[in-house]
């Protein structure tokens, strides 16, 4: 296939600054390895999109048989802020069938979810290293059978919340991009955080909570692998899985 290149998105950057929902773009500064990773292995697997919130400026949906090389049979999945790929990878080894596309906007988590595909060699992954909403602005309506957001920024303060991801505006875009029985999959620790993500998902009219008793939320699933994030991070602090169904 054919290498996606970056489009030139600085004027669109600028537009869209000051409406980001995530935090800092990188952290300590990348070992060799991972810098050679971003340069050589990300090229091959960037999902080439206008950086801009509007499908409108989008010359034509995302061509998703083309980007993965072939259709999948299985259909495609969206991850939101893939940490440092270890879900991702998780999902796209047990499901080779599945074309799977992960969001990451912090540059050290994007090199370590580089590293963690090239260790597996999984080929039906493919990596956007900026903001979701530009990747959801492309997508074509009805092309996912599933989406993850896991363990979003909380943005605890007040003054904050209108950058929370989980809102009615992304979960919008998100019930035009699923199909009929697709599954959204949330997850959080932070206790202020969890009441306003199950505020706004079961508000919404295109999704219905699956949960039938507390276990189905305190309780992983089987097919939910921990991240390291949950492992470094979430010492004596209970997650919520939570699952909903596009209607």
């Amino acid at each position: 296939m054919a290498v996606p290149q970056r489009p030139d998105t600085s004027a669109a950057d600028e537009g869209v600054r000051r409406r980001t929902l995530y935090g800092r773009r990188q952290g300590k500064k990348l070992r060799p390895g991972q810098q050679g990773l971003l340069e050589t292995l990300l090229p091959k697997l960037l999902v080439p999109v206008t950086h801009s919130l509007d499908p409108k400026d989008h010359a034509a949906p995302l061509d998703l048989a083309a980007l993965f090389g072939r259709p999948m049979p299985g259909g495609y999945w969206l991850e939101v802020g893939f940490g440092s790929g270890e879900h991702l990878v998780w999902h796209a080894e047990r499901n080779p069938d599945v074309g799977l596309i992960g969001c990451e906007p912090y540059i050290n988590g994007v090199a370590k979810g580089l590293a963690h595909i090239e260790r597996s060699g999984v080929a039906n992954v493919r990596v956007f290293d900026n903001d979701a909403r530009f990747v959801m602005a492309a997508l074509p309506p009805g092309s996912l059978g599933r989406a993850f957001v896991l363990f979003p920024d909380p943005w605890p303060k007040a003054r904050h919340q209108k950058r929370r991801f989980v809102c009615r505006e992304t979960l919008d875009r998100l019930a035009a991009l699923m199909v009929p029985g697709a599954e959204l999959r949330l997850a959080t620790d932070d206790p202020v955080h969890l009441p306003w993500m199950l505020e706004q998902a079961c508000l919404h009219p295109s999704f219905s909570w699956l949960a039938e008793r507390p276990g189905d939320w305190r309780q992983r699933p089987d097919d939910w692998p921990p991240t390291r994030y949950e492992q470094k991070m979430l010492a004596g602090r209970r997650p919520a899985f939570l699952r909903f169904v596009r209607t």
